[in-house]
């Protein structure tokens, strides 16, 4: 087996020591295109008689190739660009072999009668040359017969034609036989190429797709983008009535899967067989339908390839070929507190607004917009996952699928409750000294994780295990509650920094990555659990757990320390307010260290890595200018790295969702556009805008199951980490340039994705499982902590006033008086407002705002501040102008000086709100 890094060309031994996330490595992972994968695999290779050419056709916008005797797609390439192409063309010959599935292929499961077991039937499954046959005005035409059983019941034509411009792949079943037959799952492979493994990070840019389902029904779609971010996308929407009921990952395809290839999926139009059998137990997203099809009847299915510029133009071109359109603001992810709006476009009238479960959402009429929108009010009603599904007057179904939450602050307050108390780990642990901390947990049993064979996971550090205690003490930043601070500053003094973290010596400053490590040779019999397979993964070594080198370890110390210094020096009674100093100090130590005692991987940008630009803004609010000066030449110098490379984001993975964050932090900040741009296109084509909670701003990850998950697997990752790290970098930009509503929504989708999964009682999972066997939260907290950083450093609420839409409100109830604006927000930290028609970015680093009150005409702003509090007796108060708005000058708050720590102060009243007043005047 050849094993591959990208271009890190890293030795076996190394990789095998644990330089992937969290150590692990899938035997399967990396298995190089190079070589034929069934050799690896130990399959004799069978291929499709490739030697009978290819057919070549004009469709449209693009070029089509076709494999000569399957007339499966060898090629779909886009006119406009040279040497790209959608489908995976140059691994066709390693993948011809049966039961490699290609764009063109078809999977059925039929039955005769009701009570016969379904059978499965493939077209991929055994590859016999089609019988071709001539139809006017179509490219190719099959009788697909000779590559299915003899005991087939049914006659399946294929067709490939261009219609309208727009190339058609359409299949006609007919019954061929005396009784009924139903079909009870009907699936059309999706084949693009997204299999990365033997490229570069620059040709995976240049070369691979993505691909992302709106599982919509007859408005469903998929859209497959470019890694680069760049045009052409492409859309596959329905031809026809060929609905999107579900979508199914093609695991008996036999590609390697792993790090390198996610694998493909098909889209489902009926999934009825699979709901009774593979699936049972889990709620589907569409209600699993089959069809009907009586003797001598004939139903055609199809979909349309409809090219499209990059991903922000994907909604226009969906209208633009008359395809219904919904925008939800917020967006799909709703708090039961929020008033939720929905705007649909689409030429026919709708006939009926359906909701399952029944009364799980509010939905009402409220007008059509000037350009045609027809609008609607959404509230959220009952907690947990909500089916909208909208009946035209032409027939077509569309669904679009909600998830409602308790308000954020309840949410909040019940994921910091449950990592301080079910998670919260005060037993003796003599030999790993894990006592007090806050510990991975396992909701399914129901207890805490004490052992694992990947060591992280109850070792509290890497991701896997460093997360929990993460969320933990982000959460303080967003609400800060004393019973679960005085717990964490335990940890702090104790366990985090002088284990984790090494708090004297030559070394000081520097991470482990494990406190927990297998050692049974060394230690007392009894000491690991005869359950667990410690030689199945990655349980380390003591020496492999006390490894300092692994740069991804040092954001989540440096994130604590400074989230005690915001405490230590805002608040009165938490922290030891003497001790601001040195926590803000200690956390730009951990920044230092990061870069010189790893530093091979601090090469690349880190998850969290938002936390050093943080920390580096307060140095010099603070006014330490010598320990800000040391900070910002070690960013700079790997920001200049960065600005060296074509693709500035890679990291210990081939390919990765997480680096991009800070690449795109750093490059802002030093002025270096062009990268921060071409980072922003790259998050853009992974972090996909559609109409569904699940989806909509969900940074794409794969593999993170494996090394943070309890349900191990390669599959898509509902709202993994990523989602919201991925959020920052695009609300940042959207603060720059506030006409773009693409970016807000985005972004938005990704920050409420992050917190979309934390159950009622606060338990966080790792993900959310997207395949449809499974469809529920993973067992276990994993590495999902990472994912709450990004949500507490960049919630906030935002003000619009869309051209077409009117005013608008994230993270806030907006209403319309006559003259002002009025907003109170909703967010569970009520401590930043972004005015998007002043540029302005209002934030607090203590205090919150009760309500905000605009006045768009002379723009006034009035801020209502909440009452003081125990351990809050005055706001600290930031304004500043991320976007240059024509006509509007600079905002300064009325009668009050900037303080010593470049920002306004205000002492609270205990009886009543704080009013503060802001102009250009």
């Amino acid at each position: 087996m050849l094993i591959k890094l990208n271009k890190l060309n890293l030795p076996i031994k190394t990789i095998l020591k644990g330089i992937f996330c969290c150590g692990l490595l899938m035997t399967n992972a990396l298995i190089s295109f190079s070589q034929s994968p069934w050799i690896a695999l130990g399959k004799k290779p069978s291929t499709l008689a490739l030697e009978q050419g290819f057919l070549n056709f004009d469709a449209g916008e693009l070029n089509l190739k076709l494999v000569k005797s399957s007339q499966t797609v060898a090629g779909l390439t886009p006119k406009t660009v040279k040497d790209f192409d959608f489908v995976p063309s140059d691994s066709l010959k390693v993948r011809s072999s049966d039961g490699l599935y290609h764009l063109g292929d078809i999977n059925l499961k039929l039955r005769i009668g009701n009570y016969q077991p379904w059978k499965s039937y493939s077209t991929a499954a055994k590859r016999n040359p089609v019988k071709s046959f001539s139809i006017s005005n179509v490219h190719s035409a099959a009788d697909l017969s000779q590559t299915l059983p003899a005991d087939f019941p049914l006659s399946v034509t294929r067709i490939w034609e261009t219609i309208a411009g727009k190339l058609v792949l359409r299949f006609e079943l007919s019954n061929k036989t005396d009784q009924n037959i139903e079909i009870g799952a009907l699936g059309i492979p999706m084949i693009f190429d997204n299999i990365l493994e033997g490229r570069t990070l620059e040709q995976t840019h240049v070369k691979n797709v993505f691909y992302d389902p709106y599982i919509g029904m007859d408005a469903g779609y998929l859209q497959v983008t470019r890694l680069s971010g760049h045009a052409p996308s492409l859309i596959v929407a329905p031809y026809g009535k060929t609905p999107f009921e579900a979508y199914n990952p093609l695991n008996d395809d036999k590609t390697p899967r792993g790090i390198a290839f996610e694998g493909f999926y098909e889209w489902m139009v009926c999934s009825k067989a699979y709901a009774k059998n593979e699936w049972k137990g889990a709620e589907q997203w569409n209600n699993p339908t089959s069809i009907i099809l009586k003797p001598g009847e004939t139903k055609s299915y199809g979909l349309q390839f409809i090219l499209s510029g990059t991903a922000k133009d994907i909604e226009n071109k969906l209208i633009e070929n008359r395809k219904p359109v919904a925008m939800s603001v917020p967006g799909y992810v709703i708090p039961k507190d929020v008033d939720a709006k929905l705007f649909i476009n689409y030429y026919k009238k709708i006939k009926s607004v359906d909701v399952f479960p029944a009364n799980a959402l509010t939905v009402s009429s409220n007008g059509v917009t000037k350009s045609g929108w027809k609008r609607f009010k959404v509230k959220g009603i009952i907690s947990g996952r909500a089916r909208l599904t909208i009946n035209y007057g032409d027939g077509l179904i569309q669904t679009i699928n909600y998830k409602v939450i308790e308000p954020e602050s309840e949410v909040i307050a019940s994921y910091g409750n449950f990592l301080t108390t079910k998670q919260w780990f005060d037993k003796s642990d003599t030999i790993f000294k894990r006592s007090p901390s806050v510990i991975s947990y396992d909701y399914e049993k129901q207890q805490q994780i004490t052992q694992d064979n990947r060591a992280w996971i109850a070792g509290l550090s890497d991701e896997g295990g460093a997360g929990s205690w993460l969320g933990a003490m982000m959460k303080q930043l967003v609400h800060p509650e004393k019973a679960e601070i005085d717990k964490l500053k335990q940890f702090v003094d104790t366990v985090m920094f002088g284990r984790i973290q090494i708090k004297e010596g030559p070394e000081k400053y520097g991470v482990r990555k494990s406190l927990f490590y297998y050692a049974p040779d060394s230690l007392p019999k009894g000491t690991y659990a005869q359950d667990i397979n410690f030689k199945t993964w990655s349980a380390w070594p003591k020496k492999e757990s006390d490894n300092l080198g692994r740069s991804y370890n040092y954001p989540h110390v440096a994130a604590a320390h400074w989230v005690m210094y915001r405490l230590a020096r805002n608040y009165q009674g938490l922290v030891d307010e003497k001790t601001w100093k040195q926590h803000l100090i200690n956390a730009a130590e951990t920044g230092l260290a990061m870069v010189n005692i790893a530093p091979y991987y601090a090469q690349f940008g880190q998850m969290e890595g938002t936390i050093f630009f943080l920390i580096l803004t307060d140095l010099k609010n603070e006014g330490l200018t010598d320990e800000a000066n040391k900070l910002e030449i070690e960013m700079k110098k790997r920001a200049n790295h960065w600005r060296s490379l074509d693709y500035p984001f890679g990291s210990e993975m081939p390919w990765d969702s997480t680096g991009q964050e800070e690449v795109y932090v750093w490059s802002n900040y030093f002025g270096y556009k062009d990268k921060a741009q071409v980072t922003l296109d790259a998050i853009l084509a992974y972090m996909p805008v559609v109409p569904h909670w699940a989806y909509n701003g969900n940074a794409r990850r794969y593999w993170d199951f494996l090394y943070g998950g309890k349900l191990m697997r390669i599959e898509r990752m509902i709202h993994h980490y990523g989602s919201a790290l991925n959020a920052i970098p695009i609300l940042m930009d959207y603060r720059k340039h506030p006409n773009d509503f693409y970016l807000l929504r985005t972004g938005y989708g990704g920050l409420m994705g992050s917190i979309s999964n934390i159950t009622k009682d606060g338990f966080a999972p790792a993900a959310f499982h997207a395949y449809p066997s499974t469809l529920k939260n993973d067992g276990i907290t994993g590495d999902y902590g990472s994912g709450f950083f990004g949500y507490a450093v960049n919630t906030s609420s935002y003000i619009i006033k869309h051209k077409d839409f009117g005013w608008l409100a994230f993270g806030g109830n907006l209403t319309e008086q006559a003259n002002t604006i009025n907003l109170k927000p909703t967010t569970a930290a009520k401590s930043s407002i972004y005015i998007a028609a002043a540029g302005l970015w209002i934030t607090l680093d203590t205090g919150t705002v009760d309500e905000l009150i605009y006045n768009p005409k002379n723009g006034e702003i009035k801020l209502k501040l909440s009452k003081a509090d125990d351990h809050t007796a005055n706001a600290i108060l930031r304004i500043s102008q991320p976007a240059k708005i024509e006509g509007i000058g600079v905002y300064k708050v009325k009668n009050t000086e900037i303080g010593n720590r470049g920002a306004y102060e205000f002492q609270l009243k205990k009886e009543q709100e704080t009013e503060v007043i802001m102009s250009t005047k």
